[in-house]
């Protein structure tokens, strides 16, 4: 099974392989349903540091759903999914509605189609916690304008949508030196969880608690 769709990006293919779904941009493979575990621990590890019951979540990358699986498990009072692509969220009613759990009828789910950054710089919206996984996270991106997400002017236009004492959560397929530091730096204090994958170094997600609780 393969479905192809042609995007204002390229080409993106949703492949069935050996009983399992990968997606493909351009030639480039970008996650598969295979594990998951490290998408489930960015959401956990964001709820578990946020200050507030029922926090307001925004998910950036809605992927192959594990993410918003394991954020409607929480006890989230709103989810908010920021997804580029169309065909994605297509997907999810269809053959990859089981990975994502059947979330998107999850009446505290609110589903955007957008770019991100270009989102966030259009709304005042704020959030208990940010996670973040586009594309291949601040190591290398398959699309050079993701790029900007990562870097100091995108870490600190996602703070600005923070509540106090917010957190922001990004995932990333490898560890990134300085990327702790940068993340300390413009936000607040980063817990650093790495978690083993079966082929190559760990997947890590970086865990920044916005420092200035006191501010509005």
């Amino acid at each position: 099974m393969e479905e192809r769709v042609l995007t204002e990006r390229g080409e993106l293919v949703l492949r069935r392989r050996d009983g399992h779904f990968e997606l493909i941009s351009n030639g480039v493979f970008l996650m598969d349903t295979r594990s998951g575990e490290s998408e489930r621990m960015l959401i956990r590890a964001a709820v578990a540091a946020c200050r507030r019951e029922r926090p307001r979540l925004l998910i950036g990358g809605l992927g192959v759903g594990f993410s918003l699986a394991e954020a409607v498990r929480s006890d989230a009072g709103e989810i908010i999914v920021v997804e580029i692509e169309p065909a994605v969220v297509d997907w999810h009613r269809g053959v990859l509605r089981p990975f994502s759990e059947g979330a998107l009828d999850d009446p505290r789910v609110r589903v955007v189609v957008a770019d991100l950054a270009a989102w966030c710089t259009g709304v005042s919206d704020r959030f208990d916690a940010i996670c973040l996984d586009v594309d291949n996270g601040p190591g290398w991106t398959v699309f050079d304008h993701n790029t900007g997400l990562y870097r100091p002017a995108g870490l600190a236009m996602l703070r600005e949508h923070l509540r106090p004492g917010g957190v922001l959560a990004v995932w990333s397929a490898s560890p990134e030196p300085g990327f702790a530091e940068t993340l300390r730096r413009l936000v607040g204090p980063v817990r650093t969880v790495r978690i083993p994958v079966p082929r190559g170094g760990p997947d890590v997600v970086y865990v920044a608690a916005r420092a200035d609780v006191g501010r509005p």
